[in-house]
């Protein structure tokens, strides 16, 4: 393990056209048994009432929460420019979901824990909605994340002898980081997603300091999934494009 870090948390939560959906994810983070932290919602420009949906929220929410506008688009812009604006306001340590996620209630309390011990970056658990999805759904989503978590382990490009790792699976929707390691590591990689494979990649090139915490659970929304099928998803994760697939289902 690293350095213990203790110093302020933040939540981002980077969001695009997500007016219909946000205030879940919202309401699952004012839920949480530790409400020490800022929250930030980095609008990445969208369309729709997202912002005035968190302005809402705001005016009675159990802690801090900014609203950032992010014009470049993409998910890493507007995640990179959260983290930074973030670690610019004070920010020790950094939490990102995703504004179709729901965080379970100890997600922000696993994060810091892990974080405080000493970790650099922390993994969480991811299934799958339980609003969206009945369990013969949330058991095949299951089955998807251990397929890809173990190609990724198996696959050449992340064994090589550059990494101070091993590889893990890792969900941009459910991570924590230090804003030392944060910077040190180069950051979240600022192109539209997929951007998880390539910054934890980032971080295994700079640490050993990577760990996984199974009570750090989010929920996952599976549109994507509903929207591609699972080859057209898997070729996605893949960076092997969409097709003429949007890159972010609705």
């Amino acid at each position: 393990m690293g350095t213990v870090v203790i110093g302020p948390l933040w939540v981002v939560v980077p969001a695009y056209n997500e007016a219909g959906r946000i205030r879940t994810t919202l309401d699952a983070l004012a839920a949480q048994s530790d409400v020490d932290f800022t929250l930030l919602v980095v609008d990445n420009n969208s369309l729709d009432g997202t912002a005035d949906v968190v302005r809402e929220f705001a005016a009675t929410a159990p802690m801090p929460v900014e609203l950032l506008v992010e014009p470049e688009k993409g998910v890493g812009c507007a995640v990179d420019t959260g983290f930074r604006y973030a670690i610019g306001s004070g920010a020790a340590l950094l939490a990102r979901t995703d504004a179709d996620c729901l965080p379970r209630p100890g997600w922000v309390a696993a994060a810091r824990a892990a974080l405080t011990a000493g970790a650099g970056m922390v993994c969480g658990r991811i299934t799958a909605r339980r609003d969206e999805n009945g369990p013969l759904a949330r058991a095949g989503f299951a089955v998807a994340v251990a397929v890809a978590a173990a190609f990724g382990r198996l696959r050449p490009a992340h064994r090589g002898s550059g990494y101070l790792a091993p590889y893990r699976m890792h969900a941009g929707n459910n991570m924590a980081i230090t804003a030392e390691l944060y910077e040190r590591c180069g950051g979240m990689p600022r192109r539209p997603s997929p951007t998880d494979r390539t910054f934890l990649n980032r971080v295994r090139r700079t640490t050993a300091s990577i760990t996984q915490r199974r009570d750090m659970v989010v929920e996952n929304s599976t549109r994507r999934l509903r929207a591609y099928g699972v080859v057209r998803t898997a070729r996605w994760y893949l960076d092997r494009g969409s097709g003429g697939l949007t890159p972010d289902p609705r």
